[in-house]
């Protein structure tokens, strides 16, 4: 395995996915990984055209998660991990068949598509002892982790301060077509709308960056869209483990907004400031005043973020570098070496407990909760 490709098997991910070929882009980006096999779709023809597609040899592109596991144990060149792209209600059986056949895993976000669901499963990862991980994607931005070391190096003091932002604006209506209708859909996105969508994403980064834990948070989540059963805006307060306050708004009925997550942090010294629509810029304020503006790629950043950037400054990376940094700390794991900035399983059940916590707190009315 140290001396080749490792080989990954996608399950889900058939015609008109998004997150599917984003996954294999950002696996292959830098040649560690090879899409070699799937199980795309239920349905056989559509899992066929997607093996087309992604131009893999048509004998795996499998009808079924037993056909794809009973087949690739039996080959010498069989699957390392796969890697989960289906919607929530998915992701426990597709996870659990994985591990039951000895192959490691990386799966989407929200873990589950409950709370329950996530502890099962992180109960399988223990007892499997198989790398797993979870594609929160912003983690990888190269400038992210930068942000989280010079927090955790103390270059703003104590932390005092987080806010996060996720607005979108793309389900301000009606919800028309394959992304959006499971997304609205409580049997395919689990207990949570748009806090299991990108609220998850923004609390994973206030965590992250920070290293703190939430311990307390007040929800109010909406469903604002006549109609809509799951919450599509989200505004909650949260309180960390030092004493420091934050605000977490996520929201996917703001016109206009496309995919403006930001988050601020601000200790007694200094703040940071990150936007993943500029996230090749990273600034941070000082109490003095000044003001520095740190470039991806330039000579102000530290050895991890220097490690995931592949460009020189002012040649703009993304999404897909972001999320091939992911693939990139997976494939260490699969090597046998270390990523420990990689999101696992204990980061999945985080998320998931969030999400439940929060959606019960805001339908219940209860205030102020523990977390």
């Amino acid at each position: 395995m140290a001396q080749r490709r490792l080989r990954m098997g996608m399950i889900g991910g058939g015609p008109g996915a998004f997150i599917g070929p984003v996954h294999r882009l950002a696996a292959e980006m830098d040649r560690e990984i090879e899409l070699v096999a799937g199980a795309f779709s239920s349905d056989p023809a559509r899992a066929s055209a997607a093996g087309e597609a992604y131009r893999i040899d048509p004998a795996r592109a499998y009808p079924s998660l037993d056909a794809m596991f009973a087949a690739e144990r039996a080959r010498a060149d069989g699957i390392d991990f796969i890697s989960i792209v289906s919607p929530n209600h998915h992701h426990l059986p597709a996870a659990r068949a994985a591990l039951a056949a000895g192959v490691a895993v990386m799966s989407d976000k929200p873990l589950t598509g409950t709370l329950a669901e996530a502890h099962e499963l992180a109960g399988l990862v223990r007892d499997a002892a198989l790398p797993f991980g979870v594609s929160y994607t912003y983690s990888g931005y190269p400038l992210v982790r930068e942000a989280r070391a010079r927090v955790l190096a103390g270059a703003l003091g104590a932390v005092r301060k987080v806010v996060v932002e996720y607005p979108q604006g793309w389900l301000a209506g009606e919800a028309v077509g394959k992304q959006a209708e499971w997304r609205v859909d409580p049997a395919r996105a689990g207990l949570g709308g748009c806090i299991g969508d990108i609220g998850v994403h923004a609390f994973h980064l206030a965590e992250f960056i920070s290293g703190l834990a939430v311990t307390e948070l007040f929800a109010d989540l909406g469903s604002v869209v006549p109609g809509r059963v799951l919450d599509d805006d989200c505004s909650i307060l949260l309180r960390f483990e030092n004493g420091a306050r934050g605000v977490l708004l996520a929201s996917q009925i703001e016109v206009g907004e496309l995919n403006g997550l930001r988050i601020r942090i601000y200790g007694e010294r200094g703040g940071l400031v990150w936007r993943q629509e500029t996230p090749n810029t990273l600034v941070q304020h000082s109490l003095d005043g000044r003001s520095e503006i740190i470039n991806a790629g330039g000579m102000l950043i530290g050895a991890d973020a220097a490690a995931r950037t592949r460009t020189p400054p002012g040649h703009p990376e993304g999404y897909l570098e972001a999320f091939a940094n992911l693939y990139r700390d997976f494939a260490a794991l699969l090597r046998g070496e270390p990523a420990p900035l990689l999101p696992g399983i204990d980061a999945g059940v985080r998320g998931m407990t969030f999400i439940a916590t929060a959606v019960a707190a805001s339908r219940d009315h209860t205030g102020w909760v523990k977390l």
